[in-house]
């Protein structure tokens, strides 16, 4: 198991590194200022410069092997740059959720026609996608409680139900959804539901409210909808009815690792944004970073986050070598791990920034907000944990080291 980088992957992360220096980072005050001039889901032009930026960088769909050229492993150290600027980084480099995810599902399971129409603008950065699966009356841990209803009449499918904390309906460059509902309620439980491509513009299609993640609405937005007799062309169907649970674990699980990733590099920022405010503020007469109690927050955020990045590497590796079937307890681990370190990094920088670290002075606030959310998204902690230890309890059973003293007579 080598985690060195190839050539190939050490230029791209190098290249990565320079792009952020040079043009992300000082795009976020520009990010933020349009956004707080012209409203919160607008699309700030900055972006468009970026995106055209990265390609001519070479810095483009590095998330996928066949798209980008990278393995998993090597786009791990990618992903984790991205990370320290996460909501605009991922989107320059056409590698953000549920893009991604969105992508890969369709490349798997599309069709060769709704390739053409969704894959394709996508993969080029022109649109934007959703993924609906969640319900408001439904618990997310298990997908095959959802209620919504697609129903074939003649040549179209018939969709009514709600969903909630869909990523990327704010934006009006989300141009289709990848909805999943259930198709044959009597069928065995896996095979009640099927996904289906819906267009934004469908009639039926009711965008009542956009959520917000601890006060934040993000540019993108995390929506709630509604599907009121909503038609579409039995064509939309992704691969054949009955096939909705299994693009789901084919699709979450990828996009699972790429948070893993991400939260690292938020982590790292967080890291490095508090060493260098113990090393500059003082308090009773010394800087902070002379604190014993502030080493230890330093030193214990270290060791955790170079802890957590073995475990993804581990994990990427093994499923550029064994699938993601071949990965799925560890990927339900670092699922549970990474956004947990990145939880609890972030909150000690803001205990050595005292006030700063709760206002928009810095990231670390947005930060926070977002990191415990990755302890929800794409199925909570418990349900990750559940995975992990049902795979401890099947692996083959080994001779286990006495557990008892001898007895003594």
């Amino acid at each position: 198991m080598d985690f060195h980088l190839s050539p190939k992957a050490a230029e791209t992360t190098e290249r990565m590194r320079h792009f952020m220096e040079e043009e992300v980072f000082p795009a976020e005050a520009d990010w933020a200022a349009y956004l707080r001039g012209h409203g919160a889901h607008e699309h700030p032009p900055v972006m468009e410069d970026l995106k055209a930026s990265a390609r001519v960088r070479g810095l483009w769909n590095l998330f996928h092997p066949e798209f980008g050229g990278l393995s998993n492993l090597e786009y791990a150290a990618v992903a984790e740059i991205t990370g320290w600027s996460p909501v605009i980084a991922p989107e320059a480099i056409n590698c953000q959720a549920p893009d991604t995810g969105n992508m890969e599902t369709l490349h798997l399971f599309a069709s060769p026609e709704q390739r053409e129409r969704w894959l394709t603008p996508l993969l080029n950065g022109d649109i934007r996608s959703a993924f609906a699966m969640t319900e408001p009356g439904a618990a997310s841990s298990d997908a095959t409680n959802i209620e919504t209803s697609i129903v074939r009449d003649g040549d179209e499918y018939v969709i009514n139900g709600h969903k909630w904390w869909i990523t990327g309906v704010a934006d009006e460059r989300c141009a289709v959804f990848i909805v999943m509902g259930k198709t044959d309620p009597a069928a065995p439980t896996h095979r009640q539901q099927s996904m289906i491509l819906v267009p934004r513009a469908a009639p039926g299609l009711k965008i009542i409210r956009h959520l917000p993640i601890f006060g934040y609405q993000d540019q993108h937005g995390h929506s709630q909808l509604h599907f009121d007799n909503v038609r579409v062309p039995v064509a939309n169907l992704l691969g054949d009815e009955g096939d909705g649970f299994m693009i789901a674990q084919a699709r979450l699980g990828p996009g699972r690792i790429h948070h893993a990733m991400r939260a690292i590099g938020m982590a790292e920022r967080a890291l490095a944004l508090m060493v260098e405010r113990a090393k500059n503020r003082y308090a009773f007469g010394q800087p902070l970073a002379d604190q014993g109690v502030v080493q230890e927050l330093i030193a214990n955020s270290r060791i955790e986050i170079d802890q957590v990045r073995l475990y993804v590497y581990r994990t990427a590796w093994l499923i550029d070598h064994h699938g993601a079937k071949g990965a799925r307890g560890e990927i339900a681990g670092i699922k549970v791990a990474a956004p947990a370190v990145a939880t609890r990094v972030i909150d000690r920088a803001i205990e050595v920034f005292g006030g700063a670290g709760v206002s928009d002075d810095t990231p670390l606030a947005y930060f926070y907000a977002w990191a415990r959310v990755l302890r929800i998204v794409d199925g909570p902690d418990a349900v990750h944990r559940r995975t992990v230890a049902r795979t401890e309890l099947n692996r083959s059973a080994k001779t286990p080291w006495p557990c008892a003293s001898p007895t003594h007579s």
